[in-house]
């Protein structure tokens, strides 16, 4: 099993767009690469931890490689919107990609190249080794999932 963070704006969506994947077999939300330990959903959302809500993914190689879920995660994403997706604005809205494994590198700038030949916007998206990862409170884990009518960015009817 391989393990990669994504942050795409709200991570309620990112979670239940990614939980859907066929191949990933695991999904969390919560807050990553901040300069505060374990912070609150409020603490993230003042704006001061530095925390991006990100999802955590866990897949199956074997059933989806991780270019193959990158370009899943660009297709909803506005790779060059600078901390903002949706309606959702702020330092914790940022999209970025969050890797541990630095063999990883290589896929996730292969297709930041491609990205970056669809839009004539600078691409926005930060590609970081993932320095912290602090899970969110209970409530937005599979948020989605809990109250299918709730708020989301993405559209998931695709």
């Amino acid at each position: 099993m391989k393990e990669i963070y994504l942050a795409g704006g709200c991570f309620w969506g990112v979670q239940e767009y990614m939980s859907r994947i066929n191949g990933v077999v695991e999904t969390k939300v919560g807050y990553a690469n901040g300069v505060t330990s374990n912070p609150s959903y409020k603490e993230v959302c003042m704006g001061t931890t530095g925390h991006a809500e990100t999802t955590y993914v866990k897949y199956d190689e074997s059933i989806i490689s991780l270019e193959e879920l990158l370009n899943k995660f660009w297709k909803i994403i506005d790779p060059t919107m600078l901390n903002r997706q949706g309606p959702d604005i702020g330092n914790q809205y940022r999209t970025g990609i969050y890797y541990i494994d630095d063999k990883d590198l290589e896929f996730i700038n292969k297709t930041l190249e491609e990205q970056k030949t669809k839009h004539t916007k600078p691409i926005a998206t930060e590609i970081k080794k993932l320095k912290s990862f602090y899970d969110a409170e209970e409530y937005h884990q599979d948020y989605l999932k809990k109250n299918p009518g709730g708020y989301c960015h993405i559209d998931l009817s695709k």
